[in-house]
């Protein structure tokens, strides 16, 4: 009897160290060009967090061009996400945060092969270029995979990191891109997967670069940077503009270059010096600045020297050699890859820092000058609006809307299939606050089908939210494979011409509909509007 208790025991201690060993020896292992990486299995799907795709930009190598990746030796560890880029974080806030932060997550399908060739897509994140990161379950890649597509999630540098400019800076290392970082990462992740996304299923030549915001304008500058050119074959910009004055960048050196962006970024980058005690602009001054804590360069977030100060943080720059023009300069002459774009904005954005503050109906009516009568029917037919829904309608149009029919329009003249939305969902539950349509990002749960991620939204989503959400995911997935969103069970997207105008719309409601543009009236005077201001600084005015 004891010899029998002992044989169990013995039989059930094997048993649980079988069990114990069961995750590590069916974990996914991914062979990279620098080592082997282990991911996690997650049912049928296989993630790979925290993948480093550059080495920490640090020391010597802050405000330089991502630097190569150290091969590792063994098996690296790739189930937890890294630390997201320094950047301001609000009280409460649980996220880590370091300069060593240049890493990237992976998600396929478990059943992905080196043989399968599965078309990827790419999230550039928003965050106005100051926040923000490739990690959170809102922007987990599950239901992408669930549509035969792999994602890839970024993090990329930030803030004073990630866009910084300084007379010493641009005079050391001659040979290398100067000016924003953040593009380079984002090009170096790129590149990674050039390297590296077939071993993990993926078709390199298959690529579909895709974001919000921020990572919408990062779109737009990526379409428009030489060094950029052949890493991605298809493009989704999601409230990105596409139009100059919405974070498309700053001249590198001279003040007073471009009408919209009057003070350089290398006095910016003085003006930053300055408020640190750092007077001189030579080797020694940037050493100084390379020797300020990471709390220093993020200064909590502050983008002047005090309140109505000089400016401290320059945004995105036009250097001249990595960044070579504005998206809209290279629009307007036909310098796009003539490849598949969807692009298009929710019904009620946020205003942003670059759009119109006017305080009445007048005011704002007033400033189309001549076009003044048409703006009033455009916006306020009946003159009957609350000034509320004029202004926040106009300021949507002006920064996001117009812009994107703008870039539609111009791709269409390459020859390039364009497809444009907008997106005008708002739950019930808070239609009463958001009384004039969708906010910023209210799209983005919506095309990862991560309703549960929601933020400000009820905790359960509807069986019409869940219908939504598979809708807008089967249309981005679509559109990743083949260039065209359309698909079997889909209200059809019309593709975008310049005779018909039809766009995707989202209503309200939530009902999907291809139709002709709503907003035409509106765009169309806003357009006449860009163009009158481009006049007037012709002149010189």
């Amino acid at each position: 009897m004891k010899k029998t208790s002992i044989a169990i025991f013995l039989l059930l201690f094997n048993y649980s160290l079988m069990d114990a060993q069961t995750p590590q020896q069916t974990a996914p292992e991914v062979k990279t060009a620098t080592g082997l990486v282990r991911g996690a299995k997650e049912g049928d799907v296989t993630v790979f967090k925290g993948i480093p795709y550059a080495a920490p930009p640090v020391g010597e190598f802050r405000w330089r061009p991502p630097q190569p990746v150290t091969p590792w030796k063994g098996v690296r560890d790739a189930t937890k996400f890294c630390a997201d880029c320094p950047q301001r974080t609000f009280p409460g806030s649980t996220a880590t945060t370091s300069e060593d932060c240049l890493f990237l997550n992976v998600w396929a399908p478990a059943t992905a092969t080196k043989k399968s060739k599965l078309p990827v897509m790419v999230w550039i994140h928003g965050g106005a270029f100051v926040g923000g990161s490739g990690s959170g379950p809102g922007t987990a890649g599950n239901a992408f995979t669930k549509q035969g597509v792999i994602l890839m999630t970024i993090n990329y540098r930030l803030g004073r990191l990630g866009h910084f400019a300084f007379p010493a800076l641009s005079q050391e290392h001659p040979e290398e891109f100067k000016g924003s970082y953040a593009y380079m990462d984002q090009i170096a992740a790129l590149k990674w997967i050039q390297k590296n996304i077939a071993a993990f299923g993926g078709d390199p030549k298959n690529v579909t670069i895709f974001g919000f915001s921020a990572g919408g304008v990062s779109v737009h500058s990526l379409l428009s940077i030489p060094a950029a050119k052949g890493l991605f074959h298809k493009v989704i910009s999601e409230s990105g503009g596409g139009r100059d004055g919405v974070l498309t960048g700053r001249p590198m050196r001279q003040d007073n270059a471009d009408p919209l962006y009057s003070v350089s970024a290398e006095t910016i980058g003085i003006n930053f010096a300055r408020k640190h005690k750092i007077e001189s602009t030579d080797a020694a001054g940037l050493a100084k600045l390379r020797a300020l804590s990471v709390e220093q360069i993020v200064d909590g977030g502050q983008e002047t020297d005090g309140q109505g100060g000089p400016r401290t943080y320059s945004g995105p720059i036009l250097d001249g050699k990595l960044v070579v023009e504005t998206a809209e300069s290279a629009y307007k002459a036909g310098r796009q890859p003539g490849i598949p774009i969807i692009i298009g904005n929710c019904s009620a954005e946020i205003g942003g820092p670059f759009v119109n503050t006017s305080t009445s109906k007048e005011a704002l009516f007033s400033l189309f000058g001549e076009f003044e009568t048409e703006a009033k029917a455009a916006f306020d037919p009946n003159g009957d609006k609350e000034f509320a829904e004029v202004i926040t309608k106009f300021n949507t149009d002006w920064a996001w809307g117009e812009p994107a029919r703008m870039t539609a329009r111009a791709f269409v003249a390459k020859g390039a299939p364009a497809y444009l939305f907008q997106f005008g969902y708002v739950p019930p539950a808070m239609q009463a606050r958001a009384r004039f349509g969708a906010g910023h990002g209210s799209d983005v749960s919506f095309v990862f089908n991560t309703l549960n991620a929601r933020w400000g939204a009820p905790a359960e989503a509807t069986a019409d939210e869940k219908a939504l959400a598979n809708t807008m995911n089967t249309y981005w997935a679509n559109f990743a494979k083949t260039g065209n969103p359309n698909g079997k069970g889909l209200p059809v997207w019309p593709l975008y011409t310049t005779q018909k105008e039809e766009i995707l719309d989202v209503e309200l409601s939530g009902k999907v509909v291809g139709k002709p543009d709503p907003r035409k009236a509106r765009l169309n005077v806003i357009e006449k509007a860009f163009k009158l201001r481009a006049t007037l600084q012709s002149r010189g005015i």
